[in-house]
Parts: structure tokens; sequence; C-alpha cells
């Protein structure tokens, strides 16, 4: 036991924060002893998870007082649970979303916008900008999952309707909010692609698609905006517990005559964890990559996904 204290005392004295701080990331944002950071009250983000299907999770003790975040797509699903988040570790989070209700309900300052509308996107951005005074942090998040089909049978329409919502609006949104992380003094882009990104997906080539673009304008993003401090990550989830990969394991079964539960196991299967990740996962993701911590981090695209093989 008191060689264990003196091993801690000796590595508080040792730490340091990296010399990579920028000006959007001042010192008050780092935990006054990162060796015993405890999680925040407010942060209600449970501790453990109940389904022996999904990874337990853990909430991220991370302070982020004072930035500011604006997200895509942050009603409801991963992005209001990374709005959440991004409240609960003290940064202040402007949000949109094209369902009105879900906006009400979210609790979150922001406004109602389509992000298949490029107008719109950059309406976004400008409210953003209006209301937090500045921008340290955009998060990319909104998107749909398109059609699943043979590509024989997918219009057009549903392929524009998919890249506008999945690769279009992340461009725009960034193009947008670039001047302004850049008279922050630096800040962080997060674009949330796929496990889609890396992998071929039968009967989803317009997500598929997208996602590996979204991919390629991360990998962009970042050599372009590194010399200002602006730093660009893409999240790639695998499947997410939760409606939407029911809605798509749903389809897929559909199209494979299968049913449900046999579809379900097969996607737990692709997975060496044997199991779907959580929003809280990936929220947990955005927060270390906006955080001091993720301040050496840039042209990654960072799979969260159980260790995915393939895709299913």
């Amino acid at each position: 036991m008191r060689a264990h204290g003196a091993n801690v005392a000796r590595r508080r004295a040792r730490f340091k924060p990296p010399v990579r701080r920028r000006a959007n990331l001042p010192a008050r944002l780092w935990p006054a002893d990162p060796l015993a950071t405890t999680i925040r009250p407010n942060n209600e983000v449970p501790a453990m998870t109940k389904s022996p299907s999904v990874l337990p999770v853990t909430v991220l003790p991370v302070t982020l007082g004072g930035l500011r975040v604006a997200i895509t797509g942050a009603a409801s699903g991963i992005g209001r649970v990374m709005a959440d988040s991004f409240r609960a570790a003290g940064a202040q989070p402007f949000i949109c979303d094209v369902d009105e209700a879900a906006l009400a309900r979210s609790g979150h300052a922001g406004l109602l916008a389509d992000a298949a509308r490029s107008s719109e996107m950059e309406r976004f951005i400008d409210a953003a900008l209006a209301a937090l005074g500045g921008l340290d942090v955009l998060v990319n998040n909104a998107g749909i999952a398109g059609p699943t089909a043979p590509i024989e049978e997918i219009v057009p329409e549903a392929l524009e309707r998919v890249l506008a919502i999945d690769l279009k609006a992340m461009f725009h949104c960034a193009r947008r909010a670039v001047p302004a992380l850049r008279a922050a003094g630096g800040g962080s882009i997060i674009n949330l692609s796929s496990a889609a990104g890396r992998f071929g997906f039968a009967l989803r080539s317009p997500y598929a698609a997208a996602k590996w673009g979204v991919v390629g304008l991360t990998k962009t993003l970042a050599i372009e905006l590194g010399p200002a401090g602006i730093r660009v990550n893409a999240i790639l989830p695998g499947a997410v517990a939760g409606p939407r990969i029911e809605a798509v394991i749903a389809a897929k079964a559909k199209a494979a005559g299968i049913s449900i539960a046999e579809q379900t196991a097969r996607q737990l299967a692709a997975a060496s964890l044997r199991a779907f990740v959580t929003a809280e996962d990936i929220a947990n993701t955005a927060l270390f990559l906006a955080s001091p911590f993720g301040a050496a981090i840039s042209g990654q695209a960072i799979a969260v996904d159980g260790d995915l093989q393939y895709m299913i």
C-alpha cells in the first residue's frame, strides 16, 4: 500500500498538460487532479446497461466548461445523447433537427432545420454563432439510414437524399463554421461516419457511399485546417442499440427472408465483443475528441463498434 501511494504521488508530481493546448482550450477545462477525477453529479448517464448484448457504459469524467458546441440532428438518438453529455460536462450545446416536437422536448437551445437543404444548414451555423458568441466544436451528426435494397431497385431520388443529408450537410456546415473556429484560435470538428465507411455493405449502397465520403472529407479537412489548430476526426459507430438499428435489422431480415431474431444473432456475431455499442459510447468518444485530452488527435477515422469484422 505504501509503495502504491508513493507511485501515485510521483505520477501526480510528473503530470503536465500537453503542449498542444490551443487558444480555445483554456486551462480551466482541465480537471484539477486528472488522477482523482470523479463523475459530475449532474451527469446522469447510467453507469451500467442491463442487456448482455450491449456493452457496459461508464460516463467519461471530463470537464468542458465554456466550450461552444453546435450539433446537427441532435433532438433524438445519438445526437440527443451527445448534446446531453456535452451539457453535463459543462459545455454549451446548440442543436438543430428536422423533428419540431423532438426539438421542443430536448431541452436544448436550437432551431428547426432540414439537413437535406444547404441553406438551412448554413442558417443553423449562423444561428449557433449568434447564440453562443462563437464556436469551439462542430459535431456533424445528422444522418439517415436510406433504403435497404439491391442497387437496381434504388431510385436516384433516394440516393440523392442520402448523399444530401449524410455527406453534403457536413460540407456545408464545416464551410460555414471554419471561419468561426479560426477566430477562436482553433477547435474541433467531429463527423459521424459509420462502420459502413470502412466495409462494403450489401443492400445499402447509398449509405455506404456517403459514409466512405465522410471519411475522405474528414481526412482532407484535417490536412487543410491543421495549421489553424482545427482538429477534424470521424467517429465510425457499429451497430448502436436503439430503434434505428432495430429498423435496419427488420428490413435486412425481410430482404433475406429470415426472422428478426436470426438477423440479430448474425449482427452480433459480426463483432468480436458480441455486443451492440450504445449512444453513450459514441458520446464519450466525442467528448474525448473535443477535450484537451484529444489535442493531438486529428485526421482519424475512429471505429467504436465492438471490434466489428464485417458488415452484415
